[in-house]
């Protein structure tokens, strides 16, 4: 048990190091010096530093201390503390390593991409181990957990265009939104290649003999429900629990995880659905109008 928790730590500070580096590249090597704010809080560190030149690691720090204040509640000491921790590597890449390194002078239509690629990079990592680089991911967190029906990706959507919005006077051209958008939109899809996607659905159905275990750790991480069905083997002829759990694909990678890393000899199957309907998912159109 100690050699297992050890691992999970060292993993842990391993994509700590491997995602924050990716992500302060993303934000100082490119975003930074081509004048564009992406959306989130580091768009907006990325404003402050523009007009007053402070520090980019520690504005987005001040910046969370308000969001932190208000959802430390809902999103669990778990998750916060992770992300305080990711918070400090990202904050002395951003402030200490990378002013030092040769920054990109290329196009800036390049930087945009490039920019877009490497944050994804690095918030896939976090994300991948329970933790976020904070800003919008506490907010997001908090919205999930009130109102779970609630599209998350469209409230990240609109929180994010509203601040790559303020990039237009403050850096005086329309490109520099344009710029923006595509870096965002670029994160957004090397999210999903990386972790299933974050908005889309999937059914997990997983074969064990722990049914009861994966699903209290399956709850209890993600805070999904799982339905269990009783069922024997064809071959075998031995009895096994069958765990069916519908969840984002983003959440997948994590379920997946627990199911292996509780049962190894485990069968699990992931499929995509296009829609999902119920608590915690999209609500029925029960209100349409009928000719």
């Amino acid at each position: 048990m100690k050699t297992a928790q050890a691992k999970n730590i060292a993993l842990d500070l391993l994509c700590d190091i491997i995602g924050s580096f990716s992500y302060s590249a993303g934000i100082y090597t490119f975003a930074k010096t081509a004048s564009f704010a992406m959306g989130g809080l580091s768009g907006l560190a990325l404003i402050v530093n523009y007009l007053w030149e402070f520090p980019i690691g520690i504005t987005t720090m001040v910046l969370n201390i308000p969001l932190i204040l208000l959802s430390y509640r809902i999103v669990g000491r778990l998750f916060l503390l992770k992300t305080l921790k990711t918070m400090c590597f990202c904050t002395v890449f951003l402030d200490i390593i990378f002013p030092r390194l040769p920054a990109y002078s290329g196009s800036q239509f390049m930087a945009a991409l490039y920019s877009g690629i490497f944050v994804g990079i690095g918030l896939a990592l976090f994300y991948m181990r329970g933790s976020s680089s904070g800003g919008i991911d506490f907010l997001v967190m908090s919205v999930k957990t009130l109102r779970p029906h609630l599209s998350i990706g469209i409230v990240t959507m609109i929180i994010d265009l509203v601040i790559i919005l303020l990039g237009w006077p403050v850096f005086g051209n329309v490109d520099s939104v344009l710029y923006g958008l595509i870096a965002t939109i670029s994160t957004s899809l090397v999210i999903d290649k990386i972790m299933y996607g974050m908005d889309a659905g999937a059914l997990i159905l997983i074969v064990t003999d722990f049914g009861e275990e994966i699903a209290q750790h399956i709850g209890e991480l993600i805070g999904r429900g799982s339905t269990a069905l009783q069922a024997r083997g064809s071959y075998t002829k031995q009895e096994k629990t069958v765990l069916i759990c519908a969840c984002s694909k983003s959440q997948a990678y994590l379920v997946r995880r627990v199911a292996q890393e509780i049962d190894k000899t485990s069968f699990v199957m992931v499929t995509e659905t296009s829609e999902v309907f119920g608590e915690g998912f999209s609500e029925y159109q029960a209100n349409q109008k009928t000719q």
